[in-house]
């Protein structure tokens, strides 16, 4: 039998790849994008000062009654204008977007879609 990484090595070689490559700063601060299988989640990080500016998942207030479900594409959605509209009442109009090993299909591409459309630039 051939010896195969699992999904999770994969997926945290990726995620290690990225990070190295990508930072937030106050000015231009990270879009992390954590997914799990009920709920998706996004916060903006300052790596210089490792403190997170701005949280939003599908369990936040505005979206929990609102979501059908909030593994879908649909929460994901939700989820990334909801980041875009707290992140912009925060005066964060740019940041980089860190998929965190995620390939950018699905559900992610829904939230960047969303948070390009409420407003971020990435």
């Amino acid at each position: 039998m051939i010896n195969r990484p699992d999904r999770k090595e994969v997926r945290a070689k990726r995620q290690q790849r990225v990070r190295n490559k990508i930072s937030g700063t106050a000015d231009r601060p990270r879009l992390n994008v954590f997914r799990s299988l009920n709920n998706i989640y996004a916060q903006l990080i300052d790596d210089d000062r490792g403190v997170t500016m701005v949280t939003a998942s599908s369990l936040s207030p505005e979206l929990k009654g609102t979501l059908a479900r909030g593994g879908n594409k649909e929460a994901a959605a939700a989820v990334g204008g909801l980041i875009a509209k707290v992140a912009l009442e925060k005066g964060i109009k740019i940041v980089v977007f860190d998929r965190a090993g995620y390939l950018y299909h699905g559900r992610v591409k829904a939230l960047a879609d969303a948070a390009r459309e409420g407003g971020l630039q990435f």
